[in-house]
């Protein structure tokens, strides 16, 4: 870093500049520049190192199927009969699991975040923002009859957040 003394300056302890900081050494302690210096770039970077793993979070969240910005991952799933499936929100974003009333076998219980007990009660729900499934939260389902079972997350649907669950004997 270059010095920069000035007499006439505003701040005569300006010790360097670049395009978006500058330094200014205290006047009535004995520290060394580069002591100073050394300790500000640590310190910078302590601090950036530890908001990055909280907003972005060091561990994946477990789940049979990971939310994502608009994706179910994976996309279908093939479960036996009374299995239970984990949906988990590893995003940033809240999401929601909501079963396609036409699109599950008839004699199977109606499913979405929120226990809804229909499609459009979820889709009104979720306008109030109810049956969320928020950043790093899972949902559960337990599925006990056989068929095909297709999902969506209502705020991400008209982006393709689509899924299916195949269950079998």
């Amino acid at each position: 870093m270059k010095e920069m003394k000035d007499k006439g300056s505003r701040y005569p302890n300006l010790v360097g500049t670049n395009a978006r900081y500058f330094v200014i050494v205290p006047q009535n302690q004995s520290m060394k520049r580069r002591a100073f210096l050394a300790g500000v770039t640590g310190a910078t970077s302590i601090s950036i190192a530890g908001c990055s793993s909280a907003l972005f979070g060091s561990e994946r969240l477990n789940g049979d199927i990971v939310m994502g910005s608009e994706t179910f991952n994976p996309n279908e799933l093939e479960v036996k009969k009374g299995d239970t499936v984990t949906w988990a929100n590893d995003d940033i974003r809240r999401h929601s699991v909501t079963a396609y009333e036409t699109n599950i076998p008839e004699a199977a219980e109606y499913f979405a975040s929120g226990g809804f007990n229909s499609e459009q009660a979820a889709r009104d729900a979720w306008q109030k923002g109810r049956g969320t499934i928020d950043p790093k939260t899972t949902f559960k389902h337990t599925f006990e009859v056989p068929g095909t079972y297709s999902y969506f997350c209502v705020p991400h649907e008209v982006g393709g957040m689509t899924g299916t669950i195949v269950v079998t004997e």
